[in-house]
């Protein structure tokens, strides 16, 4: 959400995109404007695809999982790119990419989490404020499993959007304030309930 590292680097262009995606969201082609901006923010474009659901879902309260969905497809399918990005082209695009947000230096260690991990480190991405992009690329560049990392990829990134647009459906507007605020130390905590939970299960098991 707001006050991301890759917002306080460029913080004159990322004021100008988030103008520009609020002015596309308000036309009547709105539902492909979500979607756009969480297929490019999942590979590339910094902003957070939460900020313009959180708009659409303000506007139409009862169609705020429909526009989870269309955000959730958009964004597993953005990361589908952002794989072959770093699959094919890691060297020059996605070197590029990352330098452009400065995750340059988090490539060996996003490698030894996939070492660790595999491919629900990209989980954990898809849903905390972990830089999205990052993981999707590199995935590519280690050549994950595809159909492993997609499927992940979806299910994490549809829990981030459907919790935002549940919170919006149930309380209103007065939540934006709340979600855009606090929304980083939610889903942290989530994360780290659930994966406390699976490690809970696994002694117990």
């Amino acid at each position: 959400m707001a006050g991301t590292a890759e917002q306080k680097r460029h913080p004159g262009l990322i004021r100008r995109m988030y103008h520009l995606g609020m002015e596309w969201i308000q036309t009547p082609y709105g539902l492909w404007a979500l979607f756009l901006i969480a297929f490019v923010e999942s590979s590339f474009f910094p902003i957070p695809p939460d900020v313009f659901l959180i708009a659409l879902c303000l506007a139409a309260p009862h169609k705020a999982f429909r526009y989870a969905a269309i955000c959730a497809v958009g964004s597993a399918l953005g990361g589908a790119f952002g794989y072959g990005l770093g699959m094919w082209f890691m060297d020059s695009v996605g070197v590029m990419v990352m330098n452009f947000y400065g995750l340059t230096e988090k490539y060996e260690v996003v490698q030894e989490l996939y070492q660790k991990y595999d491919v629900w480190a990209v989980g954990t991405a898809g849903f905390t404020p972990l830089p999205y992009k990052l993981f999707t690329i590199t995935a590519g560049a280690f050549h994950l499993n595809f159909p492993t990392f997609l499927l992940v990829s979806f299910v994490s990134r549809a829990a981030r959007f459907f919790l935002v647009a549940a919170f919006i459906w149930r309380f209103g507007a007065p939540v934006r304030y709340f979600l855009e605020k606090y929304f980083n130390l939610l889903s942290i905590l989530f994360m780290v309930l659930l994966v406390g939970g699976f490690v809970l299960i696994k002694m117990l098991l």
